[in-house]
This record gives structure tokens, sequence and C-alpha cells, in this order.
């Protein structure tokens, strides 16, 4: 008899059919007369009940159905009498399909810790909130793919093995297939690559952004949507070592374009996943609920659907950098030494906390910030008429702050050569960036959407490390 997914079944009211599902046992209790077993197969943030008269079955299979087995179950389908769920199934045949050792499994049924349940990565999918989780994440891919389509966008695949550094951000992992107990130097003493596979130094990539705009110059409006990877050292509750980025590049957009985009984009993400991901949101918000109960209430975060709604009900305010500097100059936490990272004015390096306080405190609105300093901006940017900003924009949103950096990127060929010298950048290595500033260069513009970041926020966890499936973060390369 052909399957039928959990989910599936909790929505049938076609009471008195036959039916098959199968998946894996998430609590079997009961009495000699009767066991009611919560079956669980990755299609729904609920589980289906199973009511088995135990006399209809062998003693042995029965001790088979332990947490974290796996069963098939044809049975037939009934209203529910019981509380928390509308539908049942009346089994009429049970197999076992997977053994599992309830002494030795690690997920019991009770409440586990993220931490514990990092540790056992491979696992977690198993969990109500893993398996929440990746639903929601496989649901916001398909939305990112389905914007783009529906606009006319092209997916491009950038390289993940690129030659250079120039997107300035320092550090990267290392390819190659050198011997590392002995590497080849030239007379200098210096590492030979042109003994490697692609005879130059080579690392994992940082950005698709440089590789996407050679595209975009061409077919017009592309985007990207691939792995990135950072070697950065750091063991904070936001970063990754490798992670997921969306880059859109489009020709003939000036920065007001870029904006619109990036708030139509934003938005429509987040529509979908309300529209979408309705029972899993709320399992999500019950969950975040739970952990900040005990937190003063100026401490709670707003409630996850409620801040879904505030950014998708709201325009984006937007406003230039120097103007945000001076909201933060004349705040009360900056007048009060209550930022940890102190506003020193034009320059300054904005924080979480500088971003946070214009959302959620000043504007109480999403913002789209503009025209950064150049000193603390990409070579790439456009440079602005007052020859000391660039044609930035990073949105901000509550709780979490910047969520995409992008800008109008610098289409003249000797300002970007002017820029890229100063910056000591490799000019002979990026001739093919260059390029594109020489043969029919336009207008263009793109921004970068942290998949990982937008996960944060869509989810309402608090660790970066639990919104992928597999975190690989410093001394963690585990599954």
């Amino acid at each position: 008899m052909r399957r039928t997914k959990v989910a599936a079944i909790l929505r049938d009211t076609e009471y008195g059919k036959e039916v098959n599902v199968k998946g894996w046992v998430r609590t079997r209790r009961g009495n000699k007369f009767v066991n009611f077993i919560a079956l669980n197969d990755g299609s729904s943030i609920h589980n289906l009940q199973i009511v088995a008269d135990v006399p209809k079955f062998s003693e042995e299979l029965i001790k088979r159905i332990t947490t974290g087995s796996a069963i098939s179950v044809t049975g037939v389908l009934a209203e529910s009498s019981g509380s928390g769920q509308s539908v049942e199934v009346q089994a009429t045949n049970i197999e076992v399909i997977g053994d599992c050792n309830a002494d030795e499994y690690p997920l019991q049924p009770k409440k586990h810790s993220l931490e514990f349940l990092r540790d056992i990565a491979h696992l977690r999918f198993r969990t109500n909130i893993f398996g929440a989780i990746t639903r929601v994440r496989h649901s916001m891919i398909f939305a990112v793919h389905k914007f783009f389509s529906e606009k006319g966008f092209y997916n491009i695949h950038t390289p993940i093995i690129t030659a250079s550094d120039a997107e300035g951000a320092g550090e990267m992992f290392r390819v190659t297939t050198l011997d590392v107990n002995n590497i080849p130097k030239t007379e200098d003493g210096i590492v030979d690559f042109s003994q490697d596979f692609f005879g130059k130094s080579t690392n994992l990539t940082v950005s698709g952004q440089l590789e996407g705009e050679l595209a975009a110059l061409a077919m017009s409006e592309i985007y990207t949507f691939g792995p990135t990877f950072r070697a950065e050292n750091s063991n904070t509750a936001r970063h990754l070592a490798e992670f997921w980025m969306i880059e859109p590049e489009m020709a003939f957009y000036d920065l007001d374009d870029n904006m619109d985009l990036a708030e139509e984009f934003t938005k429509y993400l987040l529509n979908y996943a309300l529209d979408n991901c309705k029972e899993d949101l709320e399992f999500l918000s019950n969950r975040q609920q739970e952990e900040e109960k005990n937190k003063k209430a100026e401490d709670r975060s707003m409630e996850l659907i409620e801040k879904l709604k505030f950014v998708v009900e709201n325009d984006y305010v937007r406003l230039t950098y120097s103007e945000a500097i001076d909201i933060l100059m004349n705040s009360k936490p900056h007048k009060k030494n209550k930022f940890q990272y102190p506003i020193t004015g034009f320059g300054s390096d904005l924080q979480a906390e500088h971003e946070r306080y214009l959302v959620e405190k000043h504007f109480k609105k999403p913002v789209i910030l503009t025209d950064y300093p150049m000193s603390i901006k990409a070579f790439y940017m456009k440079q602005s008429d007052d020859g000391r900003t660039v044609r930035a924009m990073d949105v901000l949103f509550p709780q979490i702050g910047e969520i995409i950096g992008g800008s109008q990127r610098e289409e003249s060929y000797d300002k970007l050569l002017e820029r890229m010298r100063v910056l000591d950048l490799p000019e002979k290595e990026m001739y093919w960036y260059l390029d594109t500033r020489r043969f029919g260069s336009v207008p263009h513009s793109g921004f970068g959407l942290g998949f990982e970041r937008l996960m944060l926020f869509v989810s309402g966890m608090g660790n970066i490390r639990d919104v992928i499936p597999f975190p690989r973060t410093p001394k963690n390369a585990e599954f």
C-alpha cells in the first residue's frame, strides 16, 4: 500500500479509509490493553497518534516499538476523541523497519539543551525544534528562487574556489594539493604555488559578488545563492566559517533602485514565511517565549510573528549615515555612556547596538542607511561627489541589526583603478574586473543577504549554529 505523509493524514477527514504511514516513534505510552504511539516523519510539527490494541500484536513487536525506532503502520483513519489531535490511525498492522536501543538513544522524550543538540547534530533533525527550522529553511530557499525568477533574474553559479582576496575580507581558507609535510619553496624561501594544482595560490570564496557583476553586465539582472567561507577565529553566536549568501547584481540600477529591491525582497520572504510556515512559526514563537519567560519585560524579544509583521507592515525609513550619527550622538544612551561602543562622530563604524537603537527605539521601523564614509567601505562602491562617502546602503532590522549590505558599484574605470591603487589591491590579478569598466560600463548595483542571518530573524533562534544543519566553527567540523 502506498505511504501517505503525516502532514497529509492530519488534514484528511475521510474517516474509515485504510491508510499507511511510516516514520519514527517519538513516544509510546499506554497499558496492557491499548498503546498510543506518537509518530513523526518530518512533514509536520505535529505527531500522528497511532492507536494499537495490544492483544492484536505480539508482545515482542510491542517491545520493539521504542522512542527512535522506525515503523510502518497500516490502519483505519478515525476521528480522534483525545485532545491535541483531530485524527488518529487505528492500527491493524505494524512493522518495525528499524530498531532503536532505547537505553542508548540520546534523544529521550524530555527537554534537551541546544548545546547538547549541537553535539549530536546528526540526530537533532528528529526534534521538534530542528524539524521546524528545517522546514522553514526550505521554505525560505524556495521563496528566494521564486522571487527572483518571477522578476526575470537569472541564477548564476559563481566559483567557490578563487585566486584572489580582492573582496578585502582577509581571513580565507586556502585550497591546495601541496604536500603539507614537504612544501616546495622558491629560492627566496617562499611557497612555490606554481607546483600547486591551479599553479597559483587559491582560496575558498568569501563572496560571489565580483563574478556576479560580470554576469549582470551582460544579462542585466542576476543573483547568486551559494556557500561562502570565512576563516575568522570567532566563537560568537553570530559567526560561522561556512555560510550561504544571496547576492543579486543588477545593471542599470542606481542606489534608489537597489533599496527598492532590497525592501521588496525582504518583505516578500517574510510574507512567504507568514503565509506558508504558520504552524512552525507558532511553535518557534512559543519556544522563544518559554525560553525568555524569566527575563525582565524590557529584555524579552519581540514576539516572533509580531516581529515579522512589524517588518512587512512598515515602510523602511531611509536616511544617510551622517543623519544617523547625529541621531545617535544626541541619544540618551550616548549621553549617558550606555553604548558599549561609543559613537565618536563621522567615521564611526556602527555596531549592532547602534543599529538596533535606530530601528527599535528611535524610528520604530526598519531602517535603510545610505552614504557611508568611503574609509570604512569596500573599494568597489560608487564614490559620491563629496569625495568622502560612497553610495552604500545597509538594511537594519529589529533585534538583529544589519541584515543586508549593498551599494551602487563604481562604474568609472579611472575612479575604480585609483581606489584600488590607494588600497594596494592587485591590479594585474583583477584585470577581468577592470575590463567590465573598459568595455561598455554602465551604472549597476547589488547587495548581499546572509541566509543564516535571515534564518535567525525568521526563526527567533539566538545562535546562528542552530539555523544551519551542520555548523562549521573554529575547532568544529563534525559530521
